[in-house]
């Protein structure tokens, strides 16, 4: 509980004695490019490829004559845009954004940056932690919806080359019944979970004390209470939203 407190007044302290908006926006879109565009590269392979394995093992296992091919698609996109798009790559961001923020906030802690920041009178947590949670609010939906297509079509290459299912039947079965809420609920668990990663992240590296070792330390556990986080999170929405 005690941890849980300083948490929330880290939070509060996001919004007291600011910069201009100028200064936010800046370093704000500094940090888009970093943890946003940085992890394209990552975000786009690891997509394409769980499409793709998806969807063979979805049809190695509809065997049954009696169920028609274009439920493959039907199951990989709803896989896609529930659990695989927002969750799993909400995972992968965790580790390499998440220990990115943890790392960089905790060397700047052990050398003393922050403190610097405190004397020139600068709230070094709403100067350092809020353009990256803003950043993460604004970057990591896109990459959802980039991870959801190139899910989807590399569902469709690895479906249509080994010929398990026609490219009619896939994209039959991709609008057969399409529920447009689901893309909602994905976006929300999104926003939510590009909150607890960076927030998170940043309050574990904020709060670093020691030396390198302990840098480490810290962002190995950012990693590990963001994904239980993100978990929880899961839950909790799916039992409220859906």
């Amino acid at each position: 509980m005690e941890i849980l407190g300083k948490y929330f007044m880290f939070l509060g302290k996001l919004f007291v004695n600011t910069e201009d908006f100028k200064t936010y926006f800046n370093l704000t879109m500094d940090e888009c490019i970093r943890i946003g565009i940085g992890s394209i590269f990552l975000v786009s392979l690891v997509s394409f490829f769980m499409g793709a394995v998806t969807t063979i093992q979805t049809a190695y296992n509809l065997i049954s004559p009696l169920i028609p091919n274009y439920v493959i698609s039907l199951v990989v996109r709803d896989m896609t845009v529930l659990e695989l798009a927002p969750t799993i790559i909400g995972v992968i961001y965790a580790g390499r954004v998440g220990s990115s923020i943890s790392s960089g906030l905790g060397t700047m802690r052990i050398t003393e940056q922050i403190d610097a920041l405190e004397v020139m009178g600068i709230n070094s947590t709403s100067y350092l932690v809020l353009p990256k949670i803003t950043a993460a609010l604004l970057t990591y939906p896109m990459l959802v919806i980039l991870s959801g297509l190139l899910n989807m079509v590399g569902g469709y290459l690895a479906g249509t080359l080994t010929e398990v299912i026609t490219p009619f039947e896939y994209i039959y079965g991709l609008r057969y019944e399409f529920n447009s809420y689901t893309v909602t609920f994905a976006l929300i668990k999104s926003v939510v979970f590009a909150f607890l990663v960076s927030s998170i992240s940043s309050f574990k590296g904020y709060y670093t004390t020691g030396g390198a070792l302990e840098v480490g330390k810290a962002s190995t556990s950012a990693v590990t209470q963001s994904v239980i986080a993100i978990l929880l999170a899961d839950y909790l929405l799916a039992q409220l939203l859906l």
